[in-house]
């Protein structure tokens, strides 16, 4: 670990466990997650997400292929977290990772990804100067060895459709990262989850935590709104749900 990575990463948590935040968390996440649940952290970066969900009483897995990132999930998290240092997609076998040593959270199986935050707007100054070679396995694998889980949340720069390829049966809840720079990648992740059998959809820009919708809205209805947003809209989450009163409200 060089201190670059090591202040890379010391800023991440300053700005991810800032002060407010984890109460702005717990009061979005409490919809999805309660005690006594399952929750699965696919993409942990540095834990706050994790740490939510442990605090909101849920047993969690934390997957985080990064090993640095990694080791902080897992003091974040206590007795509740197992972390997972690996990736997901749709098959077991061995993928190479992309590193932003400046960025930890950016890190990516996709290089894809890579090709489009290329000059692309608000992804200024950002380098994949490093990789490593890690284990991937699946949603489905992950299933058999701990568990249902009640609600899948996948932050993963650009690979949330080949990690969704990997889940056979929908759970109750489940959120997937997009971006503007690849709505391409968001419209498969929308078919995946139809095709998994869900029907009500919500979205949230960035990290506000408020729903786009008052309402809980169909596939047509979202695929609609992520092709109309403005490229400064830059990235959000997709929610669906099995529960439809989860997506709705403050």
């Amino acid at each position: 670990m060089s201190g670059a990575e090591a202040e890379a990463a010391a800023h991440s948590i300053a700005t991810y466990f800032a002060p407010g935040r984890c109460a702005q968390l717990d009061a979005w996440y409490a919809r999805f997650v309660g005690a006594g649940d399952l929750a699965f952290d696919i993409g942990a970066h540095v834990g706050d997400r994790t740490a939510c969900f442990a605090r909101l009483g849920a047993r969690v897995i934390a997957v985080e292929p990064q090993p640095l990132l990694a080791r902080i999930v897992g003091a974040f998290g206590g007795r509740a977290v197992k972390v997972e240092r690996c990736v997901l997609g749709a098959r077991e076998g061995r993928v190479r990772l992309r590193l932003n040593t400046a960025n930890p959270t950016v890190a990516t199986a996709s290089d894809a990804f890579v090709a489009a935050a290329a000059g692309a707007p608000g992804w200024e100054g950002q380098r994949w100067d490093a990789a490593i070679t890690v284990r991937q396995t699946t949603l489905d694998a992950l299933i058999g060895r701990y568990g249902v889980p009640g609600f899948i949340k996948i932050d993963v720069e650009g690979h949330e459709a080949d990690v969704l390829a990997g889940l056979s049966q929908p759970v109750r809840g489940i959120s997937a990262e997009f971006t503007t720079i690849q709505r391409d990648v968001a419209m498969k992740v929308i078919e995946r989850m139809e095709a998994l059998g869900y029907r009500a959809f919500n979205a949230a820009l960035g990290e506000n935590m408020s729903w786009a919708f008052d309402e809980p809205v169909d596939a047509v209805a979202l695929r609609g709104w992520i092709a109309a947003l403005p490229d400064t809209a830059n990235s959000g989450d997709i929610y669906a749900s099995s529960e439809p009163e989860h997506l709705r409200g403050a």
